[in-house]
């Protein structure tokens, strides 16, 4: 048989009031009320915020599920003739190496984007692309493509990767001194003072510049291309790219008044000459006069 005890009943009953009077909303005008109030106020505003930025997102996605596909069709049916013709070329001949866009393939062939249709013009006119095989350098060789394919494929490139593009007007119209001294700065060092050329390392080369046109020279030094460094308008001024141009297509359509040129390239290829012809001469003069004795 339980017992209870009347006082706990008692304090029981005196708590539960004060409990409830502790819950109830603090008086108006009191700073109880105000801070409340502020509490209020503070979750109203954050719930505010999250629920406008929540809206804008939304209707930022709305917007461009809707305007996106038309401003890809109006993309596309903007492309031109010459693009569109490049893109099958690309597809059919440089895709495998290069990326479906122009993004590269890991251990076969670099980005193309940005490269602009100077690089292009530059690979492909000079029969280093397509390439056969991977080598240390790519070789130079007859262009396979024609002209016209030519500038279609730089229309492609450069209407979706964008880049350097290629120069207008006289490409000579340069000075020549100035062109000489340029190219003795920048160049001599790998393709030799009169642009034949030289070995480098690894298997690789500078080619011989001899057969090279304006614009070629000009979009190598846009591109760099293989070892050499890119020659941009901030590193050499339009006008001192003409004036190297200048100098490397004097220096190869000179006529050699004064007899064999001997490739042009210094004293080496004369000592060997002078030593080769001297000392035969020589020696056919010692037998000539000792068979007469």
């Amino acid at each position: 048989m339980s017992t209870t005890n009347p006082q706990s009943e008692t304090q029981a009953d005196e708590v539960a009031p004060r409990s409830r009077w502790s819950r109830r909303r603090p008086a108006e005008g009191t700073p109880a009320a105000a801070a409340r109030a502020r509490r209020r106020s503070k979750q109203r505003r954050r719930l505010a915020n999250v629920a406008g930025l929540m809206a804008a997102l939304v209707l930022t996605g709305a917007v461009y599920s809707t305007l996106a596909p038309g401003a890809q069709a109006a993309d596309e049916g903007s492309e031109s003739s010459a693009e569109a013709a490049g893109r099958e070329l690309y597809e059919r001949s440089c895709i495998s190496c290069h990326g479906e866009n122009l993004e590269g393939v890991p251990n076969r062939g670099p980005s193309l984007i940005g490269v602009g249709e100077a690089a292009v013009y530059f690979q492909v006119h000079t029969g280093r692309m397509p390439l056969i095989r991977q080598e240390a350098q790519a070789p130079d060789k007859p262009a396979i493509f024609s002209d016209e394919e030519i500038d279609q494929l730089m229309a492609y490139v450069q209407a979706n990767g964008g880049g350097p593009t290629l120069p207008s007007g006289d490409l000579r119209d340069g000075d020549l001194a100035a062109g000489g001294e340029l190219f003795r700065l920048n160049c001599a060092q790998c393709h030799n003072f009169v642009g034949e050329g030289g070995a480098l390392s690894s298997g690789k080369y500078a080619p011989s510049l001899e057969d090279a046109n304006d614009l070629e020279i000009y979009t190598a030094m846009l591109s760099g291309p293989e070892n050499m460094p890119v020659f941009g308008d901030n590193q050499l001024t339009p006008e001192e790219k003409r004036s190297i141009i200048n100098y490397v297509q004097t220096i190869t359509d000179m006529p050699d008044p004064g007899g064999a040129g001997i490739g042009r390239i210094g004293p080496v290829s004369e000592g060997l000459v002078i030593w080769v012809v001297g000392v035969a001469a020589l020696l056919f003069g010692i037998f000539w006069m000792g068979s007469k004795a």
